[in-house]
């Protein structure tokens, strides 16, 4: 199994931007350097299972948020990413997204019969 070190690093910054933390502090009581922290948000390179840990601690994350992407049973992880996207919309964004996503919903099950059948 491989791990998306990409996604998982974007998932440290989106959840650093939420917390309002800078990457330099973040990095700083994560007890590493700012370099590494920035290689780690954009997958660059790999982190250990104590420096994810020290950085899910600071954040206010669980583990399985920041590792959803290389987890096969993540739905929740997922479905409450989902409400965050819908938090900020007006209704008419929100009429938009969900037509939008019934129609990929649709698509992906029609297309998952087809790919089943060859």
């Amino acid at each position: 199994m491989e791990i998306d070190y990409t996604a998982i690093g974007r998932r440290i910054k989106a959840a650093r931007k939420r917390g309002k933390i800078t990457q330099e502090v973040l990095a700083e009581r994560a007890g590493i350097s700012t370099p590494h922290m920035s290689n780690i948000e954009t997958g660059k390179t790999k982190l250990g299972l104590p420096t994810i840990i020290a950085i899910c601690n600071i954040l206010d994350v669980s583990v399985d948020e920041l590792l959803c992407d290389s987890v096969i049973h993540s739905k929740t992880i997922f479905e409450a990413q989902a409400q965050r996207l819908f938090e900020d919309c007006s209704p008419y964004e929100t009429r938009i997204l969900v037509d939008t996503l019934s129609a990929v919903k649709e698509s992906l099950r029609k297309n998952r019969k087809f790919l089943l059948d060859n």
